[in-house]
């Protein structure tokens, strides 16, 4: 009998301990540039093309308009550019979280419009109890706390904490004042995602079926929740600066060195650490690089940003636009999200294959209902943006094109309408299309404005045929 030795033979299943040994020499791998550059062809060849199509879209476009209009790459234009989308790229980053399990939630700009116009009702009639009709405010105040219980059902514990805390709003009559109210309305949005995420999650409804419903059914609760009048959102200062506000350029400065600062840091520490452990991590000299590309980018920008953009009147316009500090802070919320913990991870899991994810134990009815609740709340918040850019919470608040520039931006940005695949930048990088397409239309007054909605069905075709021609060729390869 031969005894067993380290060179085994190979054809028995069996390789050396030396070979054994350099299986797991990728672990340790250090990705230098060049590395990355590899990594990124292979990864276009295998069929993930990441933000490359909506960055080439965004380039096409910019050179497009800059020949209809030499207005286009003004200051004063550039910077009103973040004010129009900011509210796109809020609700889409909501629905990032839906689109990855592969579901959709079409109710999120009416039910988003909804929690507004609830909030805008509160700081305007200074209570919702006699100011909402009696129905739907007990309604309201019965519906979250049925909210809460099924999300502690469902296992939904931050879900639950954050529909508590509208619901203690509400009932104190703390609406009247405006950061409650908003507060209350996001908390609203949360609720409403619990109902979503239970009825796809547990009862099995189709989400299409589900929020389509929804969409109309928020529509008329809007209706009710105005009484037929408008509710001018100007007057509030801190509402109005969600859409027309400017940080100062101190505060403009401060907030770059703060996000590249610890973008920079967050990578310098992540690659020594995983050295110090002997993992795979990209080498110090490519996180160094990628930190310094994005400082020059930011210096340049937040520089030209605090030059005065008017030029009409004696008033100075210059700073950050404070939409674009909400968005950029969101998107980095919502990475960190996705990326760095367990919830994240399973949430792509689910996303990949819902079966192999219940299989390896994870809480798929968990993770759809949370995935619903942040699309919600996120809807909720793209409400109050989208109040402060008509500055009315006005009757339609939230429907007509809303929801479906919202979810055109996360699939032109490159969310896989498939699930699985998709980053919160892609919210935003699909917004800046979507928002450049009128903005840059409007500066030529003899194009018709039925141009827009031609220009946005076709840039979301395409973006969709690259998600599928890029689902095929990652399934061959």
């Amino acid at each position: 009998m031969t005894p067993h030795t380290p060179e085994t033979n190979v054809d028995a299943g069996l390789v050396p301990a030396s070979d054994r040994a350099s299986d797991f020499s990728l672990d340790v791998e250090e990705i230098s540039l060049a590395g990355a550059a590899r990594n990124w062809v292979n990864r276009l060849r295998t069929g993930d093309p990441g933000a490359l199509p909506s960055v080439l879209g965004l380039v096409l476009l910019g050179i497009i308009f800059m020949q209809v209009s030499n207005r286009f790459l003004s200051k004063n234009n550039i910077g009103n550019i973040p004010g129009q989308g900011a509210y796109i790229a809020v609700i889409a980053m909501g629905l990032v979280f839906v689109l990855l399990l592969g579901e959709i939630d079409l109710s999120a700009g009416t039910a988003g419009g909804t929690c507004a116009a609830i909030a805008a009702v509160g700081v305007f009639n200074k209570q919702l109890h006699g100011s909402l009709p009696s129905l739907l405010f007990w309604s309201l105040i019965v519906g979250m706390a049925c909210a809460i219980a099924l999300a502690l059902w469902l296992r939904a514990w931050s879900g639950a904490a954050v529909v508590a805390l509208g619901e203690v709003l509400i009932a104190t009559n703390m609406t009247q004042h405006l950061i409650p109210a908003m507060i209350a309305a996001v908390c609203i949005g949360a609720a409403i995602g619990v109902l979503n995420g239970y009825l796809v999650a547990k009862v099995g409804i189709p989400s299409f079926v589900v929020t389509l419903a929804l969409f109309l059914a928020w529509q008329g609760v809007l209706q009710f929740a105005l009484n037929g009048q408008p509710v001018n959102t100007s007057n509030y200062d801190l509402w109005h600066k969600l859409t027309y506000g400017n940080l100062s350029a101190t505060w403009s400065w401060v907030f770059v060195a703060v996000v590249v600062g610890g973008y920079v840091a967050y990578g310098v520490v992540g690659s020594l650490q995983a050295k110090k452990a002997d993992l795979a991590r990209e080498s110090l000299n490519l996180v160094l690089l990628r930190g310094g590309a994005l400082a020059v980018l930011a210096v340049v920008i937040t520089a030209l940003a605090n030059t005065n953009r008017n030029f009409t009147d004696l008033k100075i316009i210059e700073g950050i636009p404070i939409p674009a500090v909400i968005v950029i802070v969101l998107m980095i919320i919502c990475t960190l999200m996705l990326s760095k913990t367990t919830w994240g991870r399973h949430l792509y899991a689910t996303g990949g294959n819902a079966e192999a994810a219940r299989r390896a134990g994870i809480d798929v009815v968990h993770i759809k209902v949370t995935a619903f609740i942040l699309c919600s709340a996120f809807g909720a918040l793209g409400g109050l943006m989208l109040a402060s850019s008509q500055s009315s919470a006005s009757l339609d608040l939230g429907s007509g094109n809303v929801l479906l520039f919202s979810v055109a931006a996360a699939v032109i940005g490159g969310t896989s309408l498939f699930g699985g695949r998709g980053k919160p930048r892609d919210a935003i990088l699909g917004a800046l299309v979507i928002a450049i397409i009128p903005n840059g239309l409007g500066l030529r007054t003899s194009i018709d404005p039925q141009w827009q909605q031609v220009i946005t069905g076709v840039v979301l075709l395409l973006a969709a045929a690259v998600d599928a021609i890029s689902r095929q060729r990652a399934a061959r390869s």
